[in-house]
């Protein structure tokens, strides 16, 4: 296979010869070059002056006096412009957007030679002198004549005043700012197109002729430019077809749209008979794939099928650039060299994530009105592996505010040592913050000046995203101190995080060595003997339209600008020029539906299928499957594993070890979560959450109970109607109570600090504020009583008897309260939440199932224990705080049997022994070495299970 390259190197040579120093080669993009030149060496066994090399774009920026603006200060030229035209307040943060469409439309219309002011005429006369418009043709006549159809201008709504009034003011804004932009000797690319087209003198040229390879579509600058070059006799041209596209009698073929018209206007170098490929036999694949990573894993066996000795006669060709990371990972090792087309994407290195998580730190992640950060913007930056790496305190830092809970850290709370200090440090302003990216930067960079011994690609990749972020924040920084950038902060940071999304970080090697990965773009005048396109999907190949203009598409049309079929016809080109002379092609489609991609196979791949006359195999790449089988998980009580639970609880091994009811609850609910939990010593770890959970919401509602009825009792035990009845009353004293709750158990925060609620926040101190007026009119009709205990913990030591001997155990926890009246003692126990349970009898107590009345369990535990230590009557209480506003609610525990009377538990004696003898059954079982740790059958005990996923139950 002779490659178009190969071709056009041995027909230049052979027509121009060894000295080929007043020739310039102009390729649409640089890639070829590299190629090219390799093959024009290959013609002479002797040396040869080498040509030029240039782009067009280059090469018309060779041409030109001005150079090319930087984006950034395009737009904001632009919008000085505007504003005076227009007379417009726009911010320049609510422009920024419309200024880069504008560039994009005077761009293009430049590029196309469009008269501005016909353009940009008041849509009135544009109408009434369109028949004087002799320079279009019937189609662009008709394309102009439908939009004003459907236009309507006599039919004027909101939108459409809008738009015309703007359209008035085009044609000014465009002069203007073309001025404007001369004077300061910069332009956007198609001005400086246009003005050297205007101003070009053939007789002055550099080079005595220029050599146009591989072009397809041509805009009119272009094409003007061409003309001239021809006339004058300096021009050359070679372009890449074949006629299965450009030959077809049937139907004019959108691949050969363009070819077929430069064909006509600047003929070919080389003869028609080199351009029949396409038509021949090949192998041909089309393979679907379940997903988009299945395709990059499909890679190895490509390689291993078609991997040649000459391996850059093989190319991987992506059709999504966002498969560039797991088609580098999938590459074989059979692979010697691989050289990269694409860039790598700033946005998948870690100086992206850094400078994102810093920009969030200093805007949202601030408030300036408190001077404090917010949790998760700070968290976000210490968990940063660059800030691990500088500050050795970040760790412990990060540590230290997930165990306090602090949600709103003070700068001041941050600074453990230099980089952190500098790390969060408030910066407000454009200025500041630029140069405080920069400083941070700076950092950072230490850690890649040491070169390591074995410094792989990644690292290097860092290094170069590293710098090109540097500099990118640097002319961020030039152009605010200059004056000509003047946006909000916010702006700033979106303006930031868009330049670094689309950066690309390029790859370093010998670009005419090795497999080669490309992009399709990349393609254009590569020919490869073996080919394989990954995401060959519609939106990829052709690519969606979504452009965005102020140029609706009838006029676009009508002024011979690009549209969508000029987009499409390039595309179609792109890809049948590519696979025409290929021996062996692979195209890959992903058919899920997931996101933006509707799982459909490119247009091109269907009209290959109808149009080619040979075989096409069809295949699909299918995932093995390989189901998880869940083994029971039975853990056996080991010597080992009893000697641990024994050193855990025995009082003679560990005085101060206690057996609570909630250890108790988990063995009953599941054996293996009581191992997990309380024998093995495995948690969850600590994290801070903004949002507040059902026990955290008990927990700040306990301890506003608490608080309260402190100041009640402080200097009398016993609580009367009176005191209730005033405290009631008092609405800033109540929200005082919640509000101190909060700063102990959740903002963790010293007494004088103000807690910063959020809006879920504040309707949950709301809810707890009105929980605990509702205690207080409960106990409002129980009143007078006597208070006992608050948060009160209680213990008694037991004995059970074990295979290895009788063993002490200490049994107990904190009760919320303990209160009496009369001869009764109440064990009470606030619940926020559920609904109240009525067992039949103590048995169903400690029988694992559904539905199990754990807290009964827990408020009967402590009844047994308080029962054996005072003489009143122990009656367990359980007080439903929501349920609670009924007159004649009362909080003492019932059983009885479904659908019998129900006898309330005021005095725990009558239950006291049976309870106790199966408590006693129960500590046993836990350390008899025949009851293993097993799973539960109670499947509703496992949604909220800590240890789900490690079960997998």
């Amino acid at each position: 296979m002779k490659t178009f390259l190969q071709l056009v190197a041995h027909d230049l040579y052979n027509k121009i010869g060894n000295d080929l120093s007043r020739i310039a080669i102009v390729f649409p993009n640089k890639r070829a070059s590299l190629f090219f030149n390799e093959h024009l060496a290959g013609e002479s066994e002797h040396p040869l002056w080498s040509p030029a090399y240039v782009s067009i774009s280059d090469l018309f920026q060779q041409l030109s006096q001005q150079k090319l603006g930087d984006p950034i200060r395009l737009v904001c030229e632009l919008y000085t412009v505007f504003r005076a035209e227009t007379g417009s307040e726009e911010s320049l943060d609510d422009f920024y957007f419309w200024g880069e469409l504008l560039i994009s439309d005077f761009d293009d219309a430049d590029k196309n030679l469009v008269e501005a002011d016909r353009l940009f005429s008041n849509l009135q006369e544009l109408k009434s002198i369109m028949e004087g418009f002799d320079f279009l043709d019937e189609e662009q006549e008709a394309a102009i004549r439908q939009f004003f159809q459907n236009f309507s201008i006599e039919r004027r709504t909101e939108l459409k005043e809008k738009f015309i009034s703007l359209w008035d003011k085009l044609g000014d804004i465009y002069h203007r700012y073309r001025e404007n932009l001369a004077a300061r000797g910069i332009a956007y690319e198609g001005m400086l197109y246009r003005n050297v087209i205007e101003q070009l003198d053939t007789d002055t040229l550099k080079y005595d002729k220029y050599v146009f390879v591989g072009f397809n579509v041509l805009n009119k600058v272009e094409t003007a430019f061409f003309t001239q070059l021809r006339d004058a006799g300096k021009a050359m041209f070679y372009w890449d077809y074949d006629v299965f596209y450009t030959h077809r009698k049937e139907f004019r073929h959108e691949a050969g749209e363009f070819i077929n018209r430069n064909l006509l206007l600047f003929p070919n170098e080389l003869p028609g008979s080199y351009f029949d490929s396409l038509r021949h036999p090949k192998q041909v694949r089309f393979i679907s794939s379940p997903t988009e990573n299945a395709q990059a894993r499909y890679l190895p066996q490509w390689v291993r099928e078609h991997l040649t000795d000459n391996e850059k006669e093989n190319a991987i060709v992506l059709c999504n650039e966002a498969l560039l990371l797991p088609v580098l990972h999938s590459i074989p090792s059979e692979v010697q060299n691989v050289n990269i087309t694409m860039g790598f994407p700033l946005a998948q290195t870690p100086v992206y994530s850094f400078v994102n998580a810093v920009l969030e730190l200093q805007t949202n992640g601030y408030r300036s009105d408190t001077g404090r950060y917010t949790y998760q913007a700070v968290q976000a930056v210490l968990k940063h592996p660059y800030t691990r790496q500088i500050s050795t305190q970040a760790e412990v830092l990060e540590r230290e505010l997930t165990l306090t809970n602090r949600f709103y850290p003070l700068p001041s709370e941050l600074k453990k040592d230099d980089f952190l200090t500098l790390l969060f440090t408030p910066h407000n302003g454009n200025r500041q913050l630029c140069a405080y990216l920069i400083d941070l930067l700076k950092e950072v960079s230490v850690l890649y000046r040491q070169k390591e011994e074995h410094d792989d690609i990644f690292n290097q990749l860092y290094r170069e995203s590293l710098f090109k972020s540097y500099t990118m924040v640097n002319r961020l920084l030039s152009l605010i101190e200059s004056g000509e950038l003047e946006i909000r902060i916010d702006t700033l940071k979106r303006l930031l995080n868009k330049i670094l999304t689309v950066a690309n970080i390029p790859f370093h090697g010998e670009p005419a060595i090795g497999m080669q990965v490309m992009g399709v773009l990349e393609t254009r005048n590569l020919d490869f003997k073996n080919l394989i396109l990954l995401s060959l999907n519609e939106g990829q190949l052709p690519k969606g339209s979504g452009d965005s203009s102020f140029i609706p598409y009838n006029l676009r049309k009508a002024f011979g600008m690009t549209t969508i079929e000029h987009k499409n016809a390039v595309y179609a080109y792109y890809f049948y020029r590519l696979i025409q002379r290929a021996e062996s092609i692979t195209l890959m489609y992903n058919t899920s539906s997931d996101g933006l991609n509707r799982g459909e196979w490119s247009r091109f791949m269907l009209q290959f299928l109808l149009e080619w006359e040979h075989d096409i195999s069809r295949e699909y790449l299918e995932a093995g499957q390989s189901p998880q089988s869940t083994t029971e998980i039975r853990i056996e009580k080991t010597p080992t594993i009893l000697d641990r639970l024994r050193r855990s609880y025995d009082i003679t091994l560990n005085p101060e070890a206690v057996l609570s009811p909630s250890a108790l609850n988990a063995y009953l609910d599941c054996r293996l979560r009581f191992y997990f939990r309380y024998v093995a010593r495995l948690k969850t770890p600590d994290e801070v959450s903004a949002n507040i959970d059902s026990a955290l919401f008990g927990t700040i509602f306990h301890k506003a109970a608490e608080l309260a009825y402190t100041e009640l009792t402080a200097y009398n035990e016993e609580i009367r109607k009176e005191d209730l009845e005033r405290l009631l009353r008092n609405d800033v004293q109540l929200q005082s109570y919640v509000d101190t709750a909060f700063k102990k158990e959740f903002f963790h925060v010293p007494p004088h600090e103000k807690p910063e609620y959020n809006g879920l926040q504040l309707i949950n101190s709301k809810v707890i504020t009105s929980y605990l007026r509702q205690l207080l009119r409960n106990d409002l009709q129980y009143a007078p009583f006597r208070m006992i205990g608050m948060e009160e913990h209680v213990e008694e030591e037991i004995s059970i008897s074990t295979p290895e001997g009788d063993l002490r155990l200490k049994i107990g926890g904190t009760i919320d309260r303990l209160d009496s009246k009369n001869d009764t003692l109440r064990i009470v126990d606030y619940k926020t939440g559920g609904s109240p349970k009525t067992p039949a009898n103590v048995e169903q107590l400690f029988t694992p199932a559904e539905g199990r009345p754990n807290y009964i369990f827990q408020t009967f535990l402590y009844a047994a224990i308080m029962s054996s230590q005072q003489s009143l009557k122990v009656a367990p209480a359980l007080l439903y705080i929501h349920r609670a506003a009924s007159e004649s609610y009362s909080p003492v525990v019932e059983m009885g049997e479904p659908r019998q009377p129900k006898l309330p538990v005021d005095n725990f004696t009558i239950l006291e022994t049976e309870f106790r003898n199966r408590l006693h059954t129960l500590l046993e079982e836990i350390y008899n070495p025949e009851e293993p740790f097993t799973q539960t059958e109670n499947t509703k005990a496992c949604e909220y299970c800590d240890f789900k996923a490690l079960c997998r139950k």
